[in-house]
């Protein structure tokens, strides 16, 4: 792990922070905490849309450990600990339950030691790699030790994609990642869409990318080209609030929630 001599670039806005923020975490600075002001200036439901997935993040690894019995998870672009964390959530269900944490962030990697609690039962391990490396996760001593590729594995991507502008190469490193798991694995992401209050959005994303954090918004049917060769799993590719809702998310307003999100699973 590092220490504080991480130069973790404060004075430039970072989408993680800016998360962090919006969330209301702690763990961010002014220039974050101006962007994000800008940003929700146009975009006014961003905070609730980010709470909502927060939420969808927690409702899908419950579902998935609780009702598809999936005990290993590989969680990509993790973003800052934000309780509950996933491993929390998966191994309230199965204690047996394995996570493998990877981003490749300072300021994620400062925080990763709140992602190394388990349960005596489970592990968790956290990676230092990049999403755009797919072969040195698949490859890594940290995924080998952690988890059995032969046995079936949730990878989830939570909010990550809408920071990748070319949907091909998104398309491709999941191909690459989904390869190696054993039939059963799962893919689990959430972005931005484009068809909920499409002009905030549109608003939005510029703002993002006017401070420096390019950032692209697509239509449910481009999202669910991202599970082509998969079997999606009911209720498919959705705003995050209408996936599996508890009482109060099925309460929002769609035009509140400006995220997709879905489940496919390999064959």
């Amino acid at each position: 792990m590092p220490d504080g001599n991480v130069d973790l670039k404060t004075e430039i806005p970072h989408s993680a922070r800016i998360y962090d923020y919006l969330l209301g975490g702690k763990d961010n600075f002014p220039a974050d905490r101006e962007a994000a002001a800008n940003i929700v200036a146009s975009w006014t439901a961003l905070p609730t849309g980010m709470r909502a997935n927060r939420k969808f993040m927690a409702r899908m690894a419950h579902h998935l450990a609780a009702e598809h019995g999936i005990r290993q998870f590989l969680d990509i672009g993790t973003g800052l600990p934000t309780s509950p964390n996933l491993h929390e959530v998966v191994q309230a269900v199965a204690p047996d339950s394995r996570v493998v944490y990877v981003d490749n962030d300072p300021i994620v990697l400062v925080h990763a030691r709140a992602l190394l609690t388990s349960t005596r039962e489970g592990r968790t391990a956290y990676l230092d790699a990049d999403f755009l490396d797919p072969d040195a996760i698949i490859g890594s001593v940290q995924l080998r030790d952690s988890l059995d590729l032969e046995r079936p594995v949730a990878v989830s991507l939570i909010a990550i994609l809408h920071f990748m502008l070319d949907d091909d190469e998104v398309r491709r490193i999941i191909d690459r990642l989904m390869e190696p798991l054993a039939p059963g694995s799962v893919l689990a992401l959430s972005t931005t869409t484009l068809d909920n209050n499409p002009e905030a959005v549109a608003a939005g994303v510029a703002a993002y990318t006017a401070h420096g954090i390019p950032t692209k918004a697509r239509t449910r049917v481009e999202v669910e080209r991202f599970f082509d060769g998969l079997e999606l799993l009911d209720p498919g590719v959705v705003a995050v609030h209408r996936w599996h809702p508890d009482e109060e998310s099925a309460k929002l307003d769609d035009s509140m929630v400006t995220i997709h999100g879905g489940i496919g699973r390999k064959r």
